[in-house]
């Protein structure tokens, strides 16, 4: 048996109990610890003095015990043990919490190498909770990797089961990559990247360690792209559709014009279509540009080819409304549309089977649904899917699977770099739509921190009174123990009761049943809700003019792409629109994404 697929238990220093902590993480093989890679490191090769610490930066100093350490108690169940410290240039006090064990280990005159972040009060400059280890003339500084964790499981443990994965599975290491790619490009072997990612001498030997890695992962992912396309048929003969006069008829009815970008796009997959060679196009749109109704124009023209049209979405919300949208797109024409998602009736779902089989329904927009085995089109000439990176390769597959080669339109508002795009889609062809329609408006962004909070509750009821809605979204469902993170039952809670009390404020997470989830949806929609707690489950596929304020608490725990999709539930109205993003990081990283998104609206910018 390959030694990246032994259990994680068996390895020495884990066992049961841990194994059941890193399985929280998603590890269970030995092969599944090596690529647990580190988030960051800490550079502890130099050291610095009192002096030119920099306040609320962890950095490493050489230091003198001048004291005997002291521990008091404030209160119960909390101790504070401090031991004073000194170099050439100050005096600081090293300080723990609830760790008085350690009282012992220090005597004055001992020399210590010290790491950890440095704070100061109108009293003393103090380093919390620092790693330290007594320090000799030979002293050699680390770069020290730091893990993603769970509870149960602390970052020194962790590179400790590191270290004896690799001393056990060091001879088993083979790299996919050829010899001669590896030489070309200067790259380490697999076990030399292995070693330098988790315990890396510099920062440039854990980054040389990382591209080698990333260039194995990459070349894999091509060579899989390459059966993928192979599997899939985008080489084969596919379906050629006519180009008839009634798509240019729907094109030309449509209550407004179609933007460059639209027109351009549509073109593209029209040629795709009328075409023998089988279409495999991703389309590339940026939150708000109108993929659905160049989309609609796609189906219109299978359907009045002779042929059905899907189209999957990830989620029910997000399946209702393009339901919604494509009944109004299409009310001037004689094209069935049918809608399938999980939470139907038996009777319903079976009615909607029956419909898809006889061919009665020309389109059907539905959930993951679609791709169960009890779904059989009759003659099924266009599969779309709406939101890719919500879905996998094996589901685009199973979905064309529904027809005799049909064509492939894949949809996505996350905006790719178009390089990145083909790596990752190399086996698609791929249109961007890059114009927003007319009259979009601009959406202010502004980034605060929680001491901005009443203001921003003041600003939001204040649009409540004028008639717009609101978004509240939190990164977290319930609160869970040692995250300092506002929760969407807790925000919910405090803005109903305390905050908001005159309001109708509803929640949606994607624990509440579908039922729970529609009927808040509904309410918001309709505008009998003002405002709406949620989670990201609001991130793709909601749409309500009037909703003019999206604010996001714990920014920085989203990711940038995250945060733009979520702006983009706002300013589909007439009405300003405003995002407000709470952020009480000091990481230069997290103000820094703050300061991009406010700073444009362009989506593949921001990527």
């Amino acid at each position: 048996m390959n030694k990246f697929d032994a259990q994680i238990q068996y390895l020495k220093g884990v066992g049961p109990k841990r194994a059941s902590i890193l399985r929280k993480m998603g590890i269970m093989t030995l092969g599944d610890l090596l690529f647990h890679l580190p988030r960051a490191y800490e550079d502890r090769t130099k050291t610095i003095k009192i002096q030119d610490g920099v306040i609320g930066e962890k950095q490493t100093f050489v230091l003198e015990v001048t004291g005997s350490p002291t521990v008091s108690r404030p209160r119960r169940g909390l101790s504070i043990l401090q031991v004073p410290v000194r170099d050439s240039t100050g005096e600081a006090v090293m300080v723990w919490f609830n760790q008085d064990y350690l009282k012992k280990t220090f005597c004055p005159g001992q020399v210590y190498i010290v790491y950890g972040k440095l704070s100061s009060n109108r009293y003393q400059i103090q380093i919390q909770n620092p790693d330290f280890k007594l320090w000799s003339p030979d002293h050699v500084g680390s770069v020290t990797p730091v893990y993603p964790l769970t509870d149960g499981i602390s970052n020194n443990e962790m590179k400790k089961i590191v270290a004896q994965a690799l001393s056990e599975i060091n001879n088993d290491i083979k790299s996919v990559v050829p010899t001669t790619y590896s030489l070309k490009r200067k790259l380490p072997s697999k076990l030399d990247s292995l070693i330098g990612v988790h315990f890396p001498k510099d920062l440039s030997h854990a980054e040389i360690s990382r591209k080698a890695l990333a260039y194995e992962e990459l070349l894999l992912l091509q060579i899989g792209l390459l059966w993928f396309k192979n599997k899939s048929g985008a080489e084969l003969e596919g379906i050629k559709f006519k180009d008839v006069r009634e798509l240019k008829k729907f094109i030309s009815d449509l209550p407004y014009k179609l933007t460059a970008a639209q027109i351009r796009v549509l073109q593209e997959i029209i040629s795709d279509m009328t075409s023998n060679k089988r279409m495999n196009r991703l389309v590339q749109g940026d939150v708000g540009s109108g993929k659905t109704v160049v989309s609609a124009a796609a189906m219109v023209l299978a359907v009045l080819n002779g042929y059905q049209a899907t189209m999957m979405a990830p989620t029910e919300i997000l399946a209702d409304q393009h339901f919604e949208t494509l009944k109004d797109l299409l009310k001037t024409m004689p094209i069935r549309i049918g809608l399938l998602k999980g939470s139907m009736s038996l009777k319903s779902r079976e009615s909607i089977l029956n419909e898809i089989s006889n061919g009665k329904l020309d389109i059907v927009i539905g959930t993951h649904a679609l791709i169960q085995d009890s779904v059989k089109f009759k003659r099924l000439g266009l599969a779309i899917t709406d939101e890719q990176h919500r879905f996998g390769v094996k589901q685009r597959i199973d979905l064309s699977g529904k027809g005799d080669l049909p064509d492939m339109l894949i949809m996505t508002a996350t905006p790719i770099p178009r390089t990145l795009a083909l790596i990752l889609y190399g086996d698609l062809d791929i249109s961007i739509i890059d114009e927003l329609p007319p009259g979009r408006k601009q959406i202010e962004t502004y980034a605060v921190g929680s001491d901005m909070e009443d203001r921003v509750f003041s600003f939001i009821k204040k649009q409540i009174i004028e008639g717009r809605q609101a978004y509240v979204v939190c990164p977290l469902i319930e609160e869970q123990e040692k995250l300092d993170l506002l929760s969407a039952e807790k925000t919910y809670e405090r803005l109903t009761t305390d905050i908001f009390p005159d309001f109708s404020i509803g929640l949606i997470h994607g624990r509440m049943s579908q039922a729970e989830k529609d009927a808040s949806m509904r309410s918001f929609k309709t505008g009998e809700m003002n405002i709406l707690v949620s989670t990201t489950v609001i991130e793709v596929g909601v749409n309500v003019p009037n909703a003019s304020i999206m604010l996001i608490l714990n920014a920085e725990r989203f990711g940038l792409a995250q945060l733009h999709q979520l702006r983009g539930r706002i300013g589909r109205g007439e009405y300003k629109s405003y995002c407000i993003l709470i952020n009480d990081s000091s990481n230069p990283t997290a103000r820094e994404r703050m300061r991009i998104l406010q700073s444009t609206s362009d989506g593949f910018k921001i990527s």
